[in-house]
């Protein structure tokens, strides 16, 4: 908070504040600063102080002053992307929604998300985080599973040599086994491993797209997904989101208009809402594919907290024109970044190149450590601890939120809860900053980032009461 015991000035806090988020685009290019009025009465100051801060951003070129609308951030290298033809709506065709349009200011917004990772606002738990707590993630079994390796001379042999082009032989052979659980049939030669999820996602993507593909993603989804499509040049295609799956009608028209050439869905525990896929819809995408020939990339990134029962794409079609996509951050542990994907024969090898040209190959040591903890059914056993601790975090947070006037859009599952605020959490996003706390607002996880009053939380990290407490001064 700004204080006035600081060998600062108020106004010098006050600018230093706003221009700390706009570098680290907290505050994308194009975001409305608070009127002078509002931000005197958020921050406890004059509103002398506040213009005298403007003043400063200004001078620096930070922001910039519109005539009878405000102060804006200015975007200080604009790119085609961001440009006024991109920025601009489409108009509807043959049925098909506007909403198909690229749209430059996702990238800045997701990142903004990704650098609150690196980056805390303070030590509280950050509710709009991705990821569990790191004392959830402590564990024993991992560094004993490293010892194994580094006091041997398996070390020196994989050290001073190049890995596996396709990833340590002994995880794939685990993750085979591992997919046949799921009833995912996948041998240990239709797997890559990949640094991370996201990684996988992006091979897929850079071998079976060209700039300029329509792709069909799922909406609300992964912000950084439709950042990801878009600096590679696609275009997205936003499928609406159901409980039960995609919306069929929508998919249906794109496909008759566009012609997509990929399909990227999050069937089991959707981010940000939760929802799973039903079989009659599953069966349903897969005619689409087969009749419109296109490809499905499914993102199972929260399988380790899912039912092993749950519908997949991959297990109905047997990867023939599904990509099984999956990690381990989210579970085990975020810094070894072991991601993998399981592919038809026919496509492995143009996945490997592309893979190749990229990467090279991956960090056999972390691979080989993370065999060992499957094999030995530590990875397992970690993984039903975290969902017992979901499963009492959930509970708790889902009270604390109704205790709040907030409404669960869906209904809650898995790590994310889809939560009505009744008001702007653009707007809110940014008041609760002041407060040292991260939130996911849900214009975020839109492609055209429409204003909404929703927001993703975090159940792990939203189960604070001083949180909630703060949310509701905060939101008035």
């Amino acid at each position: 908070m700004l204080t006035r015991t600081s060998t600062q000035s108020l106004t010098s806090q006050l600018a230093d504040r706003f221009a700390e988020r706009i570098r680290t685009r907290l505050l994308p290019p194009g975001a409305r600063l608070p009127s002078v009025r509002e931000c005197a009465r958020q921050q406890g100051v004059s509103p002398h102080t506040v213009v005298a801060a403007y003043d400063q951003l200004l001078a620096q070129g930070l922001v910039e002053a519109r005539r009878q609308r405000g102060f804006f951030v200015r975007d200080a290298a604009p790119t085609p992307s961001t440009s006024a033809s991109a920025m601009a709506p489409r108009p509807a065709r043959d049925g098909v929604p506007a909403s198909t349009v690229r749209v430059g200011g996702v990238p800045a917004d997701a990142s903004s998300l990704i650098r609150g990772m690196f980056h805390r606002q303070s030590d509280k738990p950050q509710p709009g985080m991705g990821v569990f707590p790191p004392d959830w993630m402590d564990s024993t079994f991992m560094p004993t599973s490293l010892r194994r390796l580094t006091g041997t001379r398996a070390l020196q042999e994989i050290s001073l040599q190049y890995g596996e082009p396709a990833g340590d032989s002994a995880l794939r052979r685990s993750l085979s086994q591992k997919l046949m659980g799921i009833n995912i049939p996948a041998a240990p030669e239709q797997i890559l491993t990949t640094i991370g999820a996201t990684h996988a996602l992006d091979i897929v993507s850079r071998t079976l797209l060209r700039a300029g593909d329509p792709v069909m993603v799922e909406e609300p989804g992964w912000a950084i997904e439709f950042a990801r499509l878009e600096a590679l040049g696609m275009r997205i295609l936003p499928v609406p989101r159901r409980a039960d799956g995609p919306d069929l009608a929508v998919m249906a028209q794109y496909c008759e208009t566009h012609q997509p050439k990929l399909f990227v869905s999050v069937s089991v525990l959707h981010n940000p809402t939760g929802y799973s896929l039903s079989p009659g819809s599953a069966h349903r995408v897969l005619q689409l594919a087969n009749q419109h020939d296109f490809h499905i990339v499914e993102d199972d990134t929260y399988s380790h907290l899912a039912p092993e029962h749950a519908t997949r794409l991959c297990a109905l079609d047997g990867l023939q024109r599904t990509i099984y996509v999956s990690g381990f951050a989210k579970i085990l542990a975020p810094n070894w970044r072991i991601g993998f994907l399981a592919a038809a024969p026919a496509l492995f090898g143009r996945l490997l190149e592309t893979k190749l040209l990229a990467t090279l190959t991956t960090p056999a040591l972390f691979e080989r450590a993370l065999a060992w903890c499957i094999d030995q059914g530590q990875l397992r056993r970690h993984a039903e601890r975290v969902r017992v601790r979901l499963d009492g975090a959930r509970a708790r947070t889902v009270k604390l939120a109704l205790a709040h006037g907030c409404r669960f859009e869906s209904e809650p599952a898995g790590l994310f809860g889809w939560v009505d605020t009744g008001v702007d959490t653009d707007a809110l996003t940014q008041r609760m900053l002041d407060e040292g706390y991260l939130l996911a607002p849900g214009s975020l996880f839109h492609a055209r980032r429409p204003p909404s009053t929703l927001m993703r939380i975090n159940f792990a990290t939203a189960q604070d009461a001083a949180f909630w407490k703060v949310f509701a001064k905060v939101r008035g």
